[in-house]
């Protein structure tokens, strides 16, 4: 079955996700991705114990606005009791299309707490968090996970099984283990083998660095949509690309430098704006900068000037430079009208857990 628990506008036949990333998927980069064409954004994954102490920095993480549906908040977490909860707080307070659960994560800090794919060496554990959420909410509750702990936990239909049968209605699966990492190719025939064993839609997610590989995934598994993650970096032209890709229109190419340090540009505007604290906002927003300039000529001196700027009056100096420097110009005149501004008081009445719950 192909159609997910909630309406995304269009009806795509194969909707494009952004990835839940922590410390990238904030929502000035989901804005710039869904102009680009992403069909469905996540929330960074946030810690179900963070949402239920009400800590304001887990709040802040919550942030979105009605333009970014529809959007599913990630949380993540061990204990069945709390994250029914958070689960609970969140649907009432931000009234999100659909709750995640993270499955998924491989960081170790997250693991050590047996949250994330730590949760995947107990499938017992597994499927009743998901009751516990699905419990909990009037809303859609869907899962994101890995093929197993380790190669010897490896069986990516038993944990999506279990998932299923504890009331998720979509899947989303990486198909690598917790020890793969991020290393190796994802084994995306598991995708396809899971499309086959579960009755509601499986997303397919690993390895999407190109338009063409948005096509082959679809192709190869049959998944009823396609998530990007690390392909996004520097890149949300990436979803423009394999949407030409999935409807069999030719691929347009990457922007042009000068075209690509203007989206850079307004991404960094956005991001301050969004972030509240300017000074905070450039320095996360320089991990950024290294990927938007990754694959340039003499990229590496660049990147060099850029980790070390204070604001965005540096940031526009050094890309204006290097501009110069390569002959391609300036900034002056220009206009991206794919770029959506985020205003600093965006996200509106979903600015926060209320107070006393």
């Amino acid at each position: 079955m192909n159609k997910l628990p909630f309406t995304v506008p269009g009806n795509p036949d194969t909707p494009l996700f952004l990835a839940p990333q922590a410390g990238v998927s904030e929502s000035p980069f989901r804005r710039l991705c869904r102009s680009f064409g992403a069909d469905v954004v996540l929330t960074e994954f946030v810690s179900a114990e963070g949402i239920v102490r009400e800590n304001e920095r887990t709040a802040n993480y919550l942030r979105f606005d009605d333009e970014e549906r529809p959007i599913g908040i990630q949380i993540f977490g061990a204990d069945p009791g709390t994250m029914a909860e958070a689960a609970a707080m969140v649907a009432e307070a931000y009234a999100p299309d659909f709750v995640d659960i993270n499955f998924g994560c491989p960081v170790k800090k997250v693991v050590k707490r047996n949250g994330g794919s730590g949760c995947l060496r107990d499938l017992g554990l597994v499927g009743r968090i998901v009751r516990a959420v699905v419990a909990a909410v009037p809303l859609p509750v869907t899962v994101k996970i890995r093929s197993g702990f380790d190669e010897a936990t490896r069986d990516p239909v038993a944990i999506g099984s279990v998932c299923r049968e504890a009331g998720a209605r979509m899947v989303t699966l990486h198909p690598r283990t917790r020890a793969d990492m991020y290393s190796g190719r994802a084994r995306w025939d598991e995708i396809g083998t899971l499309v086959g064993a579960l009755d509601v839609p499986v997303i397919g997610n690993g390895d999407i660095v190109a338009g063409e590989d948005a096509r082959r995934m679809k192709d190869r598994t049959g998944c009823a949509g396609i998530m990007i993650a690390r392909g996004s970096h520097g890149a949300p032209w990436l979803f423009r690309q394999s949407r030409a890709a999935l409807d069999g229109h030719r691929v347009p190419g990457r922007p042009d430098v000068r075209t690509r340090f203007r989206i850079c540009m307004r991404h960094a505007e956005n991001a301050i704006a969004f972030g509240g604290d300017p000074d905070k906002a450039v320095r996360e927003f320089r991990k950024h900068l290294g990927w938007y300039t990754k694959g340039l000529a003499d990229g590496r001196r660049l990147r060099q000037r850029l980790f070390q700027v204070q604001d965005l009056r540096e940031v526009r100096s050094v890309l204006e430079r290097y501009l110069r420097e390569t002959g391609d110009g300036g900034f002056a005149g220009d206009g991206v009208d794919l770029i959506v501004t985020v205003a600093p008081t965006d996200a509106g009445k979903h600015a926060r857990v209320p107070a006393g719950r």
